[in-house]
């Protein structure tokens, strides 16, 4: 069974939606990071005879981008009622 909120959802008056929200964001960049490099990182070693010297960098940068997104969402974003625009 899906969840359900338990009111009308609204991004600009309810924290509590706005952090299930971000999150829920979160992952979804994560699953997008491993959808594109796994096979990237399985190609790259299987095919030893073709040298991809950009799957390394690209992985980590990627990956520093994931660390300051989780950074954001635990850590700077503020999610208090006063917040409000």
């Amino acid at each position: 069974m899906p969840r359900s909120w338990p009111r009308k959802p609204d991004r600009k008056t309810d924290p509590e939606f706005r952090r299930a929200e971000d999150r829920m964001n979160f992952i979804v960049h994560v699953m997008v990071y491993l959808a594109i490099n796994s096979p990237i990182w399985f190609t790259a070693m299987i095919q030893t005879t073709v040298e991809r010297p950009w799957v390394k960098p690209f992985s980590l940068i990627w990956l520093g981008i994931l660390g300051l997104h989780l950074l954001y969402i635990t850590a700077i974003a503020d999610y208090s009622e006063a917040s409000n625009g």
